[in-house]
């Protein structure tokens, strides 16, 4: 029986790598030297995407006979969702599988933020401990109240773990949410205004875009604290960068940026930044259970069964051969 053909724009972890050899003719384009001539002499085989990196309209139109992307990662910013619902095809991601490790992650930049752990540790090692103690540190979680702006999967767990440290937490959604009891603010200048910590847990896109910016960081004040781990398009970078000079908020914690993986000068040079290479997921625990999610949700496809996770733009009401 002739396998299902499916693309891999970009390279992807070894073990998914091997599972989806073992099922489908995976064709890897981006090994090739030619690729836009590669593409086109496979182009009408290819009925699925498995995707770690970018799927835009182009590429979905170069598809006629594209029925499902299988993307690697919660957020899928890098797949023109959109697009491919207007064209009938099926969107997942990896949701659940991460929650955890990125909700620990989001901890440990508090942490480290708030306390100066990662400063501290510097300190240290530069040698600098026998000639007096590293400074107390002006920030505590003590009476501190944390603002998440996106209370999702992950917004949830952050807000679980925060309760256990005894932080107060308050939000802002597009909507309230019916299964918590925090504080919900429509207004994410007025939340910003009410606390001194803002996590920021959003996905990236035009709705989302620089929404982080200077009117909020004032509202958040000189006491305040920025940790992102959503996505670096959420937050103006310029305008994050000045308010640390200047001092017009505390400190930030950040694990994703603008322009990934550049990462500005300006703000590797702060003292005031606790700044990560986009590790919230990066065990081979979660990334291995993510690289299964994409496995599970092609083989559904494969199987005529329901996506174990289609997106919302692309919601599954029967698979349509194209």
């Amino acid at each position: 029986m002739t396998r299902p053909e499916i693309l891999m724009p970009g390279r992807m972890l070894e073990n998914v790598e091997r599972a989806l050899d073992a099922h489908f003719t995976v064709h890897r384009i981006y090994l090739r030297d030619d690729r836009a001539a590669a593409l086109s002499a496979i182009a009408p085989r290819i009925r699925g995407i498995a995707a770690g990196g970018a799927v835009d309209a182009a590429l979905i139109d170069a598809l006629p006979h594209l029925e499902i992307i299988a993307n690697f990662g919660v957020g899928y910013d890098n797949v023109d969702a959109r697009h491919a619902a207007a064209k009938g095809i099926i969107v997942t991601n990896t949701p659940d599988v991460l929650t955890e490790e990125v909700a620990d992650t989001a901890l440990g930049l508090i942490l480290m933020t708030v306390r100066e752990f990662s400063a501290a540790e510097r300190y240290l090692r530069a040698g600098r401990w026998p000639s007096g103690p590293y400074p107390l540190t002006n920030a505590t979680l003590r009476e501190r109240t944390v603002g998440i702006v996106g209370l999702g999967r992950i917004g949830k767990a952050i807000a679980r773990r925060l309760e256990a440290f005894g932080v107060t937490v308050v939000y802002h959604n597009r909507r309230p949410q019916d299964d918590v009891g925090y504080r919900y603010y429509s207004d994410l200048i007025e939340m910003a205004r009410d606390v001194d910590t803002i996590v920021s847990v959003l996905p990236g896109g035009a709705a989302t875009d620089k929404l982080i910016g200077r009117a909020v960081l004032d509202a958040l004040g000189p006491r305040g604290i920025l940790i992102n781990i959503g996505r670096g398009t959420v937050v103006d970078e310029v305008e994050l960068i000045a308010a640390l000079k200047e001092r017009r908020i505390h400190a930030a914690g950040l694990d994703v940026f603008e322009k990934e993986p550049q990462v500005p000068a300006e703000l590797m040079a702060l003292d005031n930044a606790v700044l990560l290479p986009h590790v919230g997921s990066a065990s081979v625990y979660t990334r291995d259970a993510m690289g299964q999610r994409v496995v599970d949700n092609l083989l559904a496809w494969v199987a005529g069964k329901p996506p174990v996770s289609p997106v919302a733009e692309t919601p599954f009401k029967g698979w349509q051969p194209r």
